[in-house]
């Protein structure tokens, strides 16, 4: 028979399993930034939102910026060109959005390509992760 306290024990360890998961990727992320930039001094989400609201210019132009799909408020819904959702990107609303590492970088890949038009680093990947988790 369990308990209230089990039962407690259990749910609050099963609401941190994606935040472990996302503090995983970012310590991943850490390793690479350090490894390209011997003064790296951790991730900020500052950056990180200046990222996701940037209009850079320099990635395609139906794309400018990770706002055109996700909208400015990243616990939102997002609508892709063709008019699928998609899912908000604050950890607080999708707490499995940065669960699957290979999910992760499928989606960098792409969209940093796409409104960017290179691939995020390292850091800015890390940046972009610790915003949404504040979100």
């Amino acid at each position: 028979m369990k308990t209230p306290f089990l039962t407690g024990l259990v749910l609050a360890a099963l609401a941190f399993q994606p935040a472990a998961r996302a503090a995983s990727l970012l310590d991943g992320y850490a390793d690479a930034a350090r490894a390209a930039d011997a003064g790296f001094a951790g991730f900020s989400a500052g950056r990180g939102r200046a990222l996701f609201a940037a209009t850079p210019g320099t990635g395609k132009p139906d794309t400018p910026s990770c706002t055109t799909c996700h909208t400015a408020d990243p616990r939102a819904a997002g609508r892709t060109r063709a008019g699928k959702a998609i899912a908000p990107m604050a950890l607080s609303v999708s707490p499995d959005r940065y669960a699957d590492p290979a999910k992760v970088e499928k989606w960098f890949r792409r969209n940093c390509n796409s409104v960017l038009g290179r691939a995020c680093t390292a850091r800015e990947k890390g940046d972009f992760i610790r915003f949404m988790a504040t979100q």
